[in-house]
């Protein structure tokens, strides 16, 4: 399990650093930034927007996906990039993606890991 577990956190890594690298856009004088979190010894990946917009504080989690079990739990997808979509054509196997997103008694209709 560590091979694929290995292979799990580099495919993670290279999809959030893909996700972050893209251009950012600026308007204005807001200061809005990603930040690309990695905690590779305990499996947590995160992108976070941080900064302030029209005097507002923006403080939210872009992408957050953890590594439990030999499997990979998307915990947040605030996007339209489609990171599941992504982690299957990378070849990663419904049966390896938790949609914790969803509550544990939905899980079973999702079509992917329950737990």
């Amino acid at each position: 399990m560590d091979s694929k577990v290995n292979t799990y956190r580099t495919l993670i890594t290279e999809l959030l650093t893909q996700y972050a690298n893209a251009p950012a856009i600026f308007i204005g004088d807001d200061q809005v930034e990603e930040q690309l979190i990695i905690d590779a010894e305990r499996d947590h990946y995160q992108i976070l927007t941080i900064g302030w917009e029209n005097g507002k504080r923006v403080y939210y989690p872009v992408f957050h996906l953890d590594i439990k079990n030999g499997k990979i739990w998307v915990q947040e997808d605030a996007t339209d990039f489609d990171i599941v979509g992504e982690l299957e054509r990378r070849g990663v196997s419904k049966d390896d993606i938790v949609l914790a997103f969803h509550a544990p008694y939905k899980r079973p209709y999702t079509g992917y890991a329950v737990a």
